[in-house]
């Protein structure tokens, strides 16, 4: 029978997730069906839910789609040849409470990249450059060092959830780091990846329109209101850029603007102030179609997108 096994589940929501499955070996017979079956019990089956993704050997990828919310499953891709079905290794998630899926751009191809954790992203190419299409959410440095984490004031290197609430946040809005970790030599981002700096978010947004004429904040956000506060003005997301609100935390701890607006770190300090405190930082706004620009407190805890090497 076929063999082969089962890819990590990502971009899990209330209702959804991500999974597949990479094919070792036919057994020697066409693949005639493939895809990944789930349930709420263990060793799930072709009896129970599945999809429905292809023939033939190679990677595939899954959506798991009509899940019930803070649940735990069980998934397992599975291909079918003449003499049976093989099935991979089991993988267990549970489903988030309240938050939707993610909607990226389906009339644009993605990549995909796996960070520090193991966490998988989509990845999408604009213009000249690549970028992450999800905020970071590694607990690590390239290393394995542990990026230190606490629940009251910074420290340096520093990161955490917002509301200090992962099962809630973690999946959709990822993380929001301190700048001292994104800075940080032991490398936040994976190998052949990098924190952007300034310039290169400067490339970004001149290539989908330009810093002040208004209208690369609403190619870059996703669409639609289940993330993103009414009216998410003028998101298209052509770019396939999928930005989200993860809002912020300050340096007392506070958390503020989730669904409001989306602030990720550049690697450049501010270059205004000689020995600044502050760093430069690129936001998206619920009700704009701008970009912003400024610098925030290092301190301060915003999102991170990584931009390919």
């Amino acid at each position: 029978m076929p063999t082969l096994t089962t890819t990590v589940v990502s971009s899990i929501a209330s209702t959804s997730a991500t999974s597949g499955g990479i094919m070792t070996s036919d057994g020697g017979s066409a693949i005639t069906v493939r895809g990944v079956c789930w349930g709420t019990a263990t060793s799930p089956t072709i009896s129970n839910s599945k999809t429905t993704d292809g023939t033939g050997v190679g990677t595939f990828a899954s959506n798991i789609t009509g899940l019930t919310e803070n649940t735990t499953y069980y998934v397992r891709a599975y291909a079918t040849n003449s003499n049976g079905t093989g099935y991979g290794n089991e993988i267990t998630f549970i489903t988030l409470t309240g938050i939707s899926a993610i909607s990226f751009n389906p009339n644009l191809t993605y990549g995909t990249m796996t960070d520090n954790d193991g966490n998988v992203y989509k990845t999408i190419t604009i213009g000249t450059q690549t970028w992450m299409a999800e905020n970071l959410k590694t607990t690590k440095y390239r290393n394995g060092d542990a990026i230190s984490s606490l629940s009251g004031s910074w420290a340096i290197d520093n990161y955490c959830w917002y509301n200090n609430d992962a099962a809630t946040y973690k999946a959709t809005y990822g993380a929001l780091y301190s700048w001292y970790a994104v800075a940080d030599s032991r490398n936040i981002a994976p190998a052949g990846w990098h924190v952007p700096n300034d310039a290169e978010w400067t490339t970004l947004i001149s290539s989908v329109g330009g810093q002040g004429v208004g209208v690369a904040g609403g190619k870059l956000k996703e669409t639609g209101t289940s993330h993103w506060y009414s009216p998410n003005f003028a998101a298209n997301n052509s770019s396939g850029f999928t930005a989200l609100p993860g809002g912020y935390r300050d340096l007392y701890g506070r958390f503020y603007d989730i669904g409001k607006y989306g602030n990720w770190w550049s690697l450049t300090e501010n270059y205004s102030v000689v020995n600044s405190t502050s760093a430069m930082y690129r936001s998206t706004i619920y009700y704009s179609s701008s970009v912003d620009w400024g610098a925030y407190e290092k301190s301060f805890g915003l999102s991170v997108r990584c931009l390919k090497d």
